[in-house]
């Protein structure tokens, strides 16, 4: 009896650590968790209670009205973004997580996509594009420019600029078809500044 008591108190103070931030784990075997579909779900509040919302495919747009704090993930790799269209800060889950941020404030998450699978939990440094085009007789719009599925970067060499930003731009632009840029912003993901909403024309840019 005693030897049981003992271990009944270890256990509730080992669950207790951090305010009750330690769960047991529901992570699969990576064999399993490739061969299967990509599943999550996604809570309000932490250690996964609250309003909850299952994601079994990409939503560009999930409109949620609350911050997420929790996330079951049953098998494959989930990339959040805090923009609609996996824009802004973007964070890659693996693994079940009860508590995202802390346990006061959430993480503000409007899209949601499984990419890859495996690997460990964090950034992506660097995100696949989710261009969103639309195309006219004499300009083509794009949200998130990209070349073999892979986000532009504003510079190449170093740290973003307006003035590299316009010649990668440019360069790219011409590259799909189009005389060059008329217009061209910058968006910093993970500490990585890429091209978007570009405007490519073809004459008198």
């Amino acid at each position: 009896m005693k030897t049981a008591y003992r271990w009944s108190i270890f256990a509730a103070a080992t669950l207790s650590i951090g305010g009750g931030l330690f769960a047991v784990s529901h992570a699969q075997p990576p064999e399993d968790r490739m061969a299967r579909p990509a599943e999550a779900t996604i809570y309000r509040d932490a250690s996964y209670r609250g309003p909850a919302v299952f994601i079994g495919e990409a939503k560009p747009n999930l409109g949620l009205a609350w911050p997420v704090n929790s996330i079951r993930v049953k098998s494959g790799r989930w990339e959040m973004c805090e923009r609609t269209r996996y824009r802004g800060q973007c964070r890659t889950i693996d693994r079940d997580t009860p508590v995202l941020n802390n346990v006061l404030r959430g993480l503000t998450i409007q899209s949601i996509r499984p990419t890859g699978s495996g690997g460990g939990g964090g950034w992506d440094p660097n995100p696949p594009a989710n261009d969103q085009v639309t195309r006219g007789n004499f300009a083509e719009f794009h949200t998130q420019p990209s070349t073999g599925n892979r986000r532009v970067l504003a510079c190449a060499n170093g740290s973003g600029t307006a003035n590299c930003a316009a010649q990668t731009a440019d360069t790219w632009c011409r590259s799909v078809g189009w005389n060059g840029s008329a217009r061209e912003h910058m968006e910093t993901v993970a500490n990585r500044v890429y091209l978007a909403d570009v405007l490519c024309v073809r004459s008198g840019y």
